[in-house]
């Protein structure tokens, strides 16, 4: 049976149980992406509270990070989703996302509009990856795909 939670605390509780084990265990998210049979993106968002995993998942990743059964049911549950609480985020990491949003937001907007026209980017149907890449001029680069499905608004 499917479940869902109204309250995000024991959730969060959880993913800082699952960080600590990783951390111990000395695993990395691709390898516990690799347990789930899941993607990179998707496993790290639910480990840290943002997606149900299905069930095979959710069992794989408990027994590689030696957390028990009712750690596993939790993994399944779907959340209450919204990592950020309210207010602009304070990592420095998270807050440049942030940023890029408050520079390109706006375009990202009028540029899906008029591809699109009205509507949404959901973040649902969605596909998240993170690369990283050799900058021609020295260092690396970050290249994030943020691969989201089209909804069109509908009159009604």
């Amino acid at each position: 049976m499917v479940h869902a939670q109204f309250d995000p605390a024991a959730r969060q509780a959880l993913a800082a149980v699952v960080v600590e084990a990783k951390t111990r265990k000395d695993l990395t998210w691709q390898q516990l992406a690799d347990a789930s049979g899941l993607s990179v993106a998707f496993t790290t968002a639910a480990l840290l509270g943002q997606h149900p995993l299905p069930e095979a998942a959710a069992r794989a990743v408990a027994e590689l990070l030696e957390l028990d059964d009712e750690a596993a049911v939790l993994l399944q549950a779907i959340p209450t989703r919204g990592s950020i609480p309210g207010g602009v985020p304070t990592d420095p990491t998270i807050y440049r996302f942030y940023e890029i949003v408050q520079i390109y937001g706006t375009t990202l907007k009028a540029l899906v509009h008029e591809q699109f026209g009205d509507g949404i980017i959901s973040a649902i149907n969605f596909k998240l990856d993170v690369k990283k890449v050799a900058d021609p001029e020295g260092g690396e680069r970050a290249v994030i795909t943020l691969d989201g499905k089209y909804l069109p608004t509908k009159p009604f």
